[in-house]
């Protein structure tokens, strides 16, 4: 399995200190997640490119959007938004496109790598023809658009299904996780956990970190 990655997302971050709340916690970050949303896929909505100008961070962006029809304008948006950032990946959700590899080739052909997310409720039949086009797929253990929702155990099946079809791809998971259901992730499969208000509303955030790598180190 690849290496696990701690990857904190900025969406329960003080977004009035954002850039304090990120220099707190990179060093001890693999990624850091950027959640972008609509208000049209999910009920909630978040600054859109403009949020790459706010921060500076020398981690490595995980940019998933939680976006209906993302265009190739608005994919190239954030590409372009901060050029001082390295982007890691784009996320875009399976139920999000409609013609989802044309999708995933245009964030190929920027040179960053395509990843493609499924929600809780979404069988993994429906990505099996892109599994060969993504460099990465997150599997939603929440409904996707706020945080601090309670972790759906139910999804890790198909963790362990994907884990089995792709012994080295990158398996994310995301919502719920904490140094409780951490391990569960891990022992399925996922190897790049995502966490949001676990970290964010600690009172110490770099703890809130470590007690997820040591969970999942037993």
């Amino acid at each position: 399995m690849p290496k696990i990655k701690i990857a904190p997302s900025i969406l329960s971050a003080n977004q009035a200190k954002l850039q304090e709340e990120i220099n707190e916690i990179e060093d001890f970050s693999d990624l850091l997640q950027v959640d972008v949303m609509d208000n049209i896929f999910v009920p909630n909505i978040t600054p859109q490119a403009e949020l790459l100008k706010k921060f500076s961070t020398k981690v490595p962006l995980d940019i998933h959007f939680m976006v209906k029809e993302p265009s190739n304008d608005y994919i190239k948006s954030f590409i372009n938004a901060n050029k001082k950032l390295k982007i890691n990946n784009i996320t875009v959700h399976q139920e999000a496109c409609k013609n989802l590899k044309k999708t995933l080739n245009f964030i190929k052909k920027n040179k960053i790598k395509a990843a493609v997310a499924i929600n809780p409720q979404t069988s993994l039949n429906k990505i099996k023809s892109v599994l060969n086009k993504v460099d990465m797929v997150l599997i939603m253990t929440v409904e996707p658009g706020f945080s601090g929702q309670k972790f759906i155990e139910s999804t890790l099946t198909k963790v362990k299904e994907l884990r089995k079809l792709k012994p080295d791809m990158d398996i994310e998971v995301d919502g719920g996780i904490n140094d409780k259901t951490a391990p569960l992730a891990v022992k399925a499969g996922a190897n790049i956990l995502v966490a949001s208000s676990f970290i964010f509303k600690s009172d110490d955030k770099i703890k809130a970190i470590k007690k997820i790598r040591d969970a999942v180190k037993k």
